[in-house]
C-alpha cells in the first residue's frame, strides 16, 4: 500500500492546493492522520507549503440527535391533540419528551389554540395538517447538507441546544519550492566518510530539534537511612564530639563481650543471639598487660566489687564474631586514652556503623542494623547530664517525646533504656540503651578512679522510621525496599 505522505504529494501534483479536511474525506481516512502526513512531508524539507486554517461546522447535540429519531418537540405536542380537543393538564403527559417547549412552539407556529367557549378550556388543533421543518433541518446537518440550512436558523436551533456549532483546525497545502511525488530519505548522522569524500554537501540532513528534551540522565539517590546517619553525624559535631573509627565488622569476643565485664557465660554470647565468625575462628589482637586486668575483674573484681566468681577462659574470648554493638570500639578508645602520654584527658566521642546480631525479623527488627555509639568520659558527670545529652539531641532531630525506663546492663550501673513515641504504630519503641560505665569495667581499662563515663548505644533506623512516617523496618533497609520511595524522597523534611 502507498504511504500516506506520498499520497498527498501525488494529490497535490494532480489537483493542486487542497485542505487536509477535504483530503480526509477524498482517501477516506481520519484527519489526525492526514496530518501526521503532512508533519512527515514537512520533516523531509520544502516540499509543499503548509498554511493554517480552521473550519466552522455544526452537529446535532443530544437533543437533536433525539428530534432526528422521533421529530421536533411542537410536531410531537400538535400530534397529540385530538380532533376532540384535550385538556392542557392531560397534553403535557403525552406530549413527547419536552412537551412545555413544544407547546409553545406549536404555539407560535399557529398549530394549535386553547378554547374555552365550552367552559373548561381545551387545546384544540389549528390547522389540519403540518410540516416539521426542524426535523427536515436536523436530517439535513445529519447528512452533511449544512449550507442548505440557513444561518439565522442554525443559530436559532443553536440557542435551543439542537445543534451546537464546533471549529476544525486544518490546513491548506499547495506546492512548495522543492516540490516532488517522493520523500528522499533525510541523513542523521554526519560521519567520516562524509566529510572526507565531500559527500555531505549534496545530501539532506535532518534538522535538529534544540527544543526536545534528552533522555535523563542516571543519578544517584541518598538514602533517607543515610541523609539520617548524616544529620546524626553533623548534630554530634555541633555538641563538640569527636568521631571514632569503626571500621571493623569482626571483632573477638575479648573487646565485644569481656573488656566490657560481660561474664562469658551470658545469654548474649549464645549462638542464638551472636553470628560466630568460622574463619578466622581465633584472634590475638589485644594488649596481654589488659588481659590480666579483665580477668581479675571478672573473678575477684576490683574496687570493692566480687567479680562473677568463675574461672574466666581466654580462649573464649579470643573467639571472633560479627560484632553485636560498637561498644567495644568505645572500651578500645577509652583504654588508649587512658594510655595517652600526658595521662587521661576528658573527652567526647561518638561513632555510627553497623552491627550485627542473630535477631528475629519482624517490623521494629533486623539482624543488620545501625548503632549510634556515643560515650564521654570526664570528672563528675552523673546520669542527669546523660539525660540531658539525650533531650539536646533528639531536639535537634525534631523528635521530643521521649521516655527513660531503668533496666540492667552488665556494663552499666545506673542503666537506661531510650524510648520515642510513633505516630504511625501508635505506640512507644525503643530506640537505644544507655548508663554509666561500671567501675569493673574502667579501671582494668586504666581509666582513673575519680573519672565518670556516660555512654549510650542508639538505633538509627527506628528514629528514621519516625521521621519517615514509616511503619515496617523492612521498608526501610532490606530486600523488600521500594527504590521509587529512594528516587522520590524530599531533598530534605520541614518539621514546623
Amino acid at each position: 500500500m502507498q504511504d500516506i505522505s506520498e499520497r498527498i504529494l501525488k494529490y497535490i501534483a494532480d489537483h493542486g492546493e487542497v485542505d487536509t479536511l477535504d483530503l480526509a474525506a477524498v482517501f477516506g481516512e481520519d484527519h489526525q492522520k492526514i496530518v501526521g502526513g503532512v508533519k512527515s512531508i514537512e520533516a523531509t524539507g520544502q516540499l509543499i507549503q503548509c498554511v493554517p486554517s480552521t473550519r466552522k461546522s455544526w452537529k446535532l447535540t443530544a437533543e437533536g440527535r433525539d428530534i432526528l429519531e422521533h421529530g421536533s418537540h411542537e410536531a410531537n405536542v400538535f400530534k397529540a391533540v385530538p380532533q376532540a380537543g384535550i385538556p392542557q393538564a392531560e397534553l403535557m403527559k403525552c406530549g413527547g419528551k419536552n412537551p412545555k417547549a413544544g407547546f409553545s412552539k406549536a404555539m407560535s407556529n399557529g398549530w394549535i389554540l386553547i378554547d374555552k367557549s365550552g367552559g373548561a378550556p381545551l387545546v384544540r388543533r389549528k390547522v389540519d395538517t403540518i410540516v416539521d421543518e426542524v426535523l427536515a433541518h436536523v436530517k439535513a446537518i445529519a447528512e452533511g447538507k449544512e449550507s442548505s440550512v440557513p444561518d439565522g436558523v442554525k443559530n436559532e436551533y443553536k440557542k435551543r441546544k439542537i445543534l451546537e456549532e464546533s471549529v476544525t483546525k486544518s490546513f491548506v497545502l499547495s506546492k512548495g519550492p522543492e516540490f516532488a511525488t517522493t520523500l528522499k530519505k533525510l541523513e542523521t548522522d554526519l560521519t567520516v566518510e562524509m566529510l572526507a569524500s565531500g559527500l555531505w554537501k549534496d545530501l539532506k540532513f535532518k534538522a535538529y530539534n534544540f527544543d526536545a528534551l534528552g533522555a535523563p540522565p542516571g543519578r544517584g539517590q541518598l538514602h533517607p537511612l543515610m541523609k539520617v546517619r548524616t544529620e546524626f553525624r553533623q548534630i554530634f559535631l555541633e555538641m563538640g564530639f569527636s568521631e571514632m573509627p569503626t571500621n571493623n565488622f569482626v571483632e573477638s569476643s575479648f573487646w565485644n563481650f569481656d573488656a566490657l565485664y560481660v561474664p562469658q557465660q551470658h545469654p548474649a554470647r549464645d549462638q542464638q543471639d551472636t553470628f560466630f565468625v568460622s574463619h578466622p575462628k581465633m584472634s590475638d589482637k589485644f594488649p596481654l598487660a589488659l588481659v590480666e586486668s579483665v580477668r581479675e575483674s571478672h573473678e575477684s573484681g576490683v574496687d570493692g566489687s566480687i567479680g562473677y566468681r568463675y574461672d574466666w577462659k581466654l580462649d573464649e574470648s579470643r573467639k571472633n564474631v560479627l560484632r553485636t554493638h560498637t561498644t567495644g570500639v568505645s572500651a578500645r578508645m577509652l583504654y588508649k586514652v587512658a594510655h595517652q602520654p600526658g595521662g587521661f584527658k576528658p573527652v567526647k566521642y561518638f561513632s555510627i556503623d553497623k552491627v550485627f546480631r542473630n535477631e528475629t525479623l519482624d517490623a521494629t527488627h533486623l539482624a543488620e542494623f545501625h548503632q549510634v555509639e556515643g560515650v564521654v568520659a570526664d570528672y563528675g558527670i552523673t546520669l542527669g547530664d546523660l539525660i540531658g545529652t539525650f533531650n539536646a539531641f533528639f531536639n535537634k532531630l525534631g523528635i521530643t517525646e521521649l521516655e527513660y525506663k531503668p533496666t540492667f546492663n552488665p556494663y552499666t550501673e545506673p542503666s537506661m533504656e531510650i524510648f520515642c513515641f510513633h505516630p504511625g504504630l501508635q505506640r512507644w519503641i525503643e530506640v537505644g540503651n544507655s548508663g554509666v560505665f561500671r567501675p569493673e569495667l574502667l579501671i582494668p581499662l586504666g581509666v582513673p578512679k575519680e573519672v565518670n563515663v556516660i555512654a549510650w548505644g542508639l538505633s538509627l533506623e527506628r528514629p528514621t522510621m519516625i521521621k519517615y512516617g514509616l511503619n515496617n523496618i523492612r521498608d526501610l533497609i532490606g530486600p523488600k525496599v521500594d527504590l521509587k520511595m529512594v528516587q522520590d524522597g524530599p531533598i530534605c523534611r520541614m518539621n514546623c
